[in-house]
């Protein structure tokens, strides 16, 4: 039998004393009994804490394993959570530190360990739509262990992984917060970050070391998932979930399209086959065509510069979930779809769309869009991919990469999402 330590519990206070090292032994203590495997502890270590330390197999203490895992923080500029933010529509990206709020009664505390990098992150940090706030801490895909609770929070505890969003609070009083659940729709939505709290406080996002919120906007992150690899799911996860669902696209059997095969592209076609759906990926060259097929395995891919291609599939599709954020031609795609078929946008291209109203109307299509999903809905997701195993296909980085991952995303040279190792790289 392999060795092991069996680390004993931590108190609050210790907890609070080594919040990113409890988040680590928690990624350890697959059993929730402090029994771990020597060589993983060991090897966590290694990458995570100080090179020299070693622990013996046996009764380890969580302060002798938190001694071990501990590494030196940066000591840039003042405030309880370090982060990297931009300052101006310039958007690069440096340290800046800030203080999260104090607990309140319904609050979650949670230690960040990973954080995906979205498109929109570098839309927003230069501007490019427009209503961005300085200084920037971005970040909308967010995953960690809850280090503290508030007293009267009922769905969390202490040592639960958990997960954030693009929303962290609405105003609990309209009809899309209160009837149909869809927050997403609420005109007094809170974003993770660029935004204000109803307290008028800005909101940080996810490229920190921990986050502060209610419960209510709060995820339970299946233990089966590996964390980096779901911090996508929270946005690219669910942006393509929604449409699937509220378009009826979801029924085993069902044809549908999916145009673009990036981060957004792949988890449809992911989440499309797990539904029972067939799938049928467009790009513009072939060069994705074996990864489409023999790794995503999507059941057909389709050159859409190819006019035989094209005409091959004519009038066969039920749906199409349209990822692209670039301008492109419409109208070749719709003569794809059988009558009153829909195309579903998710992408939002810098200039307006072209739309072929006369193949609309004589073939009964329908153009439709769709944002995120609410909070039920994104729960529903990340328990779908729990029960089929789906997570996002990321490239893990270091914060120190992160900009030079953003001039990567603006040439989509990523495979398919970029996520930030906060625990290995953000240490304060």
């Amino acid at each position: 039998m392999a060795p092991t330590i069996t680390v004993s519990a931590a108190n609050q206070k210790q907890i609070a004393t080594y919040p990113r090292e409890y988040a680590l032994f928690r990624q350890l203590d697959h059993t929730h009994k402090g029994k771990i495997p020597l060589q993983e502890a060991t090897e966590y270590i290694k990458k995570y804490g100080s090179s020299s330390a070693q622990l013996k197999a046996g009764e380890v203490s969580f302060e002798e394993l938190a001694t071990a895992l501990h590494k030196q923080g940066s000591k840039d500029g003042q405030g309880n959570t370090l982060a990297y933010a931009a300052r101006d529509s310039g958007g690069h990206l440096s340290p800046f530190a800030f203080d999260r709020r104090e607990l309140r009664d319904d609050d979650v505390r949670i230690q960040i360990t990973h954080c995906g990098i979205c498109h929109s992150d570098l839309h927003q940090i230069k501007n490019e739509w427009g209503a961005s706030n300085y200084p920037m801490v971005p970040g909308h895909e967010i995953i960690g262990i809850i280090t503290a609770v508030g007293p009267k929070v009922k769905n969390f505890k202490v040592g639960d992984r958990a997960g954030v969003g693009c929303l962290v609070d609405s105003c609990q009083e309209c009809e899309q917060c209160t009837k149909s659940k869809e927050e997403q729709f609420c005109a007094k939505a809170v974003q993770t970050y660029n935004m204000k709290n109803f307290d008028g406080t800005p909101t940080y996002g996810g490229y920190s070391t921990q986050y502060v919120l209610t419960e209510r906007f709060t995820l339970h992150i299946p233990e089966n998932l590996e964390m980096k690899s779901t911090a996508p799911l929270l946005c690219a996860g669910i942006t393509t979930y929604s449409p699937l669902m509220h378009y009826g696209l979801n029924k085993p059997g069902m044809k549908i399209g999916v145009i673009g095969l990036g981060g957004l592209g792949h988890m449809a076609v992911k989440i499309a086959k797990a539904m029972g759906v067939e799938v049928t990926v467009f790009s513009t060259s072939e060069n994705k065509r074996a990864e489409a097929l023999k790794t995503l395995k999507a059941d057909h891919f389709v050159v859409s510069k190819d006019e035989e291609q094209m005409n091959k599939i004519a009038d066969t599709l039920d749906g199409m979930i349209d990822t692209v954020s670039a301008k492109h031609p419409l109208a070749s795609y719709l003569s794809t779809l059988k009558v009153g078929g829909v195309v579903v946008m998710l992408g939002v291209p810098d200039e307006p769309m072209e739309l072929p109203q006369g193949n609309i109307i004589m073939r009964r299509l329908r153009i439709g869009g769709s944002p995120i999903g609410g909070i039920k809905e994104t729960q529903e997701m990340l328990n779908f991919c729990s029960k089929h195993n789906i997570t996002c296909e990321v490239e893990e980085i270091g914060i120190d990469y992160v900009n030079k991952a953003m001039e990567r995303l603006l040439k989509n040279d990523v495979h398919y999402r970029f996520v930030i190792d906060v625990q290995g790289s953000l240490i304060q």
